[in-house]
């Protein structure tokens, strides 16, 4: 059987890390990308034939370039798989900060999905796959621009699923919805109620995609949660002191 072959953004550590390992240790050919190629170069010592190293920042103009040169030094892409992705519990609402977050979250993002989604149309199929957040379900007032942002990110998934149906074009989507993950995203003094590790993380998120799941929220205490919060009329949620 022919290789299957991923490229997985923000691969330097936390999830995309843990999910690059995964693939590489199941006999994928995995490019992985990064801004600290020192590390990504951990991953291409696990098996060097099969590990493909590029350094990439989803929010510089040649982004998509560097994608492109790492496609074809694979010799194609089945999967793209974006991690990247970064968020902040900002009630003071620093500037930087909201605007940091929706830079990396929706331009940086769009700018490598639609990369993909537009690589795959002309291939006639392939599959992409992001690390969302269950803080897209309802507005977030202790992370205003990560809650939208990654609202954002669910609406923007469902778009292109839609618009390749409307193309009649074989691409999958799979929007994976974590909650809290024990990752440098939350290394700071708050405290995470729920708090899962990243490998745990990372093994549903594999699993999700070789099911071609659409949608997983992980893990069951979440999706409790999801449905808990869904239920909640908007007038009664802004009025909520949810600090986590």
């Amino acid at each position: 059987m022919e290789t299957k072959r991923i490229i997985i953004s923000g691969a330097t550590s936390g999830i995309g890390c843990e999910i690059a390992k995964l693939y590489i240790a199941n006999g994928w050919k995995v490019g992985v990308m990064g801004r600290r190629v020192e590390l990504l170069d951990d991953l291409k010592r696990m098996n060097p034939e099969n590990v493909y190293v590029h350094q990439l920042d989803i929010n510089a103009a040649d982004a998509t370039e560097n994608l492109q040169q790492l496609i074809a030094a694979m010799g194609g892409m089945d999967i793209y798989f974006h991690v990247s992705g970064i968020g902040y519990q900002n009630t003071v609402l620093d500037y930087d900060k909201e605007l940091n977050t929706v830079e990396t979250n929706c331009k940086g993002f769009t700018r490598m999905v639609t990369f993909a989604f537009n690589y795959f149309a002309d291939r006639g199929k392939g599959h992409i796959a992001a690390i969302t957040s269950i803080a897209g379900t309802k507005g977030l007032g202790v992370s205003p621009a990560y809650s939208a942002t990654k609202r954002y990110q669910n609406h923007y998934l469902q778009c292109l699923a839609q618009l390749a149906a409307i193309r009649k074009k074989n691409i999958k989507f799979t929007d994976i919805r974590p909650g809290f993950v024990a990752t440098d995203l939350l290394n700071d003094s708050h405290h995470y109620p729920m708090l899962m590790q990243k490998e745990y993380v990372a093994k549903k998120a594999y699993n999700a995609v070789c099911r071609t799941k659409r949608v997983k929220v992980i893990d069951w205490r979440y999706r409790l949660l999801v449905g808990a919060w869904r239920m909640i009329p908007n007038c009664i949620w802004e009025r909520l002191a949810i600090k986590n």
